[in-house]
């Protein structure tokens, strides 16, 4: 059993990783994307309770991380896409671990 004073120090890539994922709202916007390419009315109807601002401001984080691209889908128009890249897609089966663990522990 590790004591406080022989406990291994946590990597600081993995503290940056786990505050990023833990971020308000961005587990469930990885999720949601983990379907395939979405525009943002379609992400937004998937998660009830996000407001624009803040689903903005996530897609645009996951977009600055390289964990999702953001697609034109037409020059004449403000229409764009949202899909995770295969960096975001590598956080597939931590996600679903986490849906899976949360499935089994309702009561949190």
């Amino acid at each position: 059993m590790n004591t406080p004073e022989t406990h291994t120090p946590v990597c600081s890539n993995f503290h940056n990783t786990i505050e990023f994922i833990g971020r308000r709202w961005m587990g469930i916007i990885i999720y949601t994307l983990m379907s395939g390419p979405m525009r943002f009315h379609e992400i937004a109807a998937s998660i009830p309770g996000i407001s624009d601002r803040l689903l903005t401001e996530r897609l645009n984080e996951l977009v600055k991380e390289g964990l999702a691209t953001k697609t034109q889908l037409d020059s004449s128009s403000k229409k764009v896409e949202y899909e995770l890249t295969p960096k975001g897609m590598s956080l597939k089966d931590v996600v679903v671990a986490i849906r899976k663990w949360t499935e089994q522990c309702q009561n949190l």
